[in-house]
């Protein structure tokens, strides 16, 4: 379980300092701290993550459980950081971009069909346009971390049935995934035909990405951790957790595997995807209507 190293509840990184320059909000509510930074009339939310130990992996006995989760190992993070409170939307990769890639095009819904190369170019481009911004990708663990957000289960609302391969109820609430993504057809006029899924949730036609932040976020404020699109890590791919890292750091590789780390899920995977645990991973150049990102900021 999570052991977080403030034992001050009422410490947050603005405490001691005046916001940044380039934010153009901040405040504190019900999820903790967060502060937000405003490009060409599009708005970003960060919520604060503090620092803290968790359980990273998952047990044996969890339902969808694949071998690469494991094994698991205490994970202590000293330095908190900020992550973005949704995946990356189209709206702001369009500012910085100058040109909207993705498949199902809508600004509120998250960017996807970008390889991670690209995304290291949005990370330059936005951080020379908002000085002392300092965005990265986060690392595998902060990515778990944040997205356990001091809880334990499968997923941060609790545990997992999985029923069918598409079919997992306590998904519904929290996360766009294989077995639901496709239940608003009006809103999804280009999707991808679904009618040949077998074993959905509930049934559809067509299915697609969903505009970022309709379904609950987890207990620290961040919404479609799971679901709705993959997220690169900046790790390097490992099949386990054997010589991992403990302190939370990018695990990069021996030499240049081509491959890197992706979390979350998305909106037209199987539901044992969708889990904090699970990991995939797709080499730099993969460019697919599944696959997006979010940003974190470490805090100095």
């Amino acid at each position: 379980m999570n052991l977080p190293l403030h034992t001050d509840p009422l410490w947050h990184p603005l405490v001691d300092g005046f916001p940044p320059a380039w934010a153009s909000g901040w405040g504190q509510d019900r999820f903790g701290v967060f502060i937000e930074f405003t490009l060409q009339g599009v708005q970003q939310r960060l919520r604060w993550i503090p620092p803290g130990r968790f359980l990273m992996g998952s047990p044996a006995d969890e339902p969808g459980r694949y071998p690469n989760e494991g094994p698991q190992r205490e994970v202590t993070l000293s330095q908190g950081f900020w992550l973005f409170d949704t995946p990356c939307t189209q709206s702001l990769w369009q500012v910085v971009m100058g040109e909207n890639p993705s498949q199902f095009q809508s600004n509120n819904r998250p960017v996807e069909q970008v390889s991670f190369v690209e995304v290291q170019e949005f990370l330059s481009r936005i951080n020379q346009v908002c000085p002392g911004l300092d965005l990265t990708l986060p690392s595998e663990a902060q990515w778990e971390y944040a997205c356990r957000a001091g809880t334990t289960a499968a997923l941060y609302s609790g545990a997992i049935t999985i029923l069918g391969e598409r079919n997992a109820p306590a998904l519904d609430t929290i996360a766009w995934y294989g077995g639901n993504s496709g239940v608003e057809p009006a809103e999804l006029p280009n999707g991808q035909d679904s009618s040949g899924w077998p074993e959905k949730q509930y049934p559809h036609e067509r299915a697609a990405t969903h505009p970022v932040a309709m379904k609950d976020p987890n207990p620290w404020g961040l919404y479609d951790m799971l679901g709705n699109v993959w997220e690169w890590c900046a790790d390097d791919w490992h099949d386990s957790y054997e010589g991992a890292p403990v302190d939370g750091r990018v695990w990069e590789g021996d030499g240049p595997s081509g491959q890197r780390v992706l979390r979350g899920g998305s909106w037209d995977f199987l539901a044992r995807y969708v889990r904090a645990a699970c990991r995939n991973h797709w080499s730099l150049a993969l460019r697919l209507d599944n696959l997006g990102f979010r940003c974190a900021r470490v805090q100095s």
